[in-house]
């Protein structure tokens, strides 16, 4: 049977991964993306909402490019296991703590925050103290991109003022909560 990513890194290892030079390791993305998120967070914070979001689904799309490089060229390493899901959470909690607070919900924007901090604690928790085997899972990779995706289209929202747009990106940031739920009850990785 095919890892659960299978598909998605062959199509990125086909197409933009052969863009992207041989000498870059895939904890050289996961440490762009941590850059990345001050960057977005002060966008955000300071309401260039353009500027922001363009960087910002950016940032998210190095995630699948760190994960599908260090899969499809065997240099998965325990530095990347413990760094790649701190990177995404620290980029959707600071994005979800400024937008979802200010166009959406102040609850909404708890519960993901929080989900992400329970998430990383116990994985952590499991990794250090239970000597567990941290890897990722369909479940907290669609949890990831549900969270992308609802704070991307939130974000093309607010820029164009469509009512419509921040009512799908809340009906698709609800549906990350539960797969947040999910993961942590199926709980395998951070």
């Amino acid at each position: 049977m095919k890892p659960p990513f299978f598909y998605t890194d062959q199509f990125l290892s086909h197409t933009v991964l052969r863009l992207v030079p041989r000498a870059v390791v895939p904890n050289y993305i996961t440490a762009l993306r941590f850059l990345l998120v001050p960057i977005v967070f002060f966008f955000f914070i300071y309401g260039h909402y353009r500027a922001g979001g363009l960087l910002f689904v950016f940032a998210a799309f190095t995630d699948a490019l760190d994960g599908a490089l260090a899969r499809t060229t065997n240099r998965i390493s325990e530095w990347g296991k413990v760094f790649d899901p701190l990177a995404d959470k620290l980029l959707v909690g600071s994005a979800a703590a400024i937008l979802v607070t200010r166009f959406l919900s102040f609850y909404l924007a708890v519960a993901i925050v929080g989900m992400e901090l329970l998430l990383i604690l116990f994985g952590y928790w499991k990794k250090y103290y239970r000597r567990a085997k941290i890897e990722a899972n369909y479940l907290g990779k669609t949890k990831m991109i549900s969270q992308s995706v609802g704070l991307g289209v939130l974000c093309l929202g607010v820029i164009t003022q469509s009512s419509w747009l921040i009512l799908a990106a809340t009906v698709i940031l609800y549906i990350s909560v539960a797969f947040a739920i999910l993961s942590f009850f199926g709980y395998r990785s951070i």
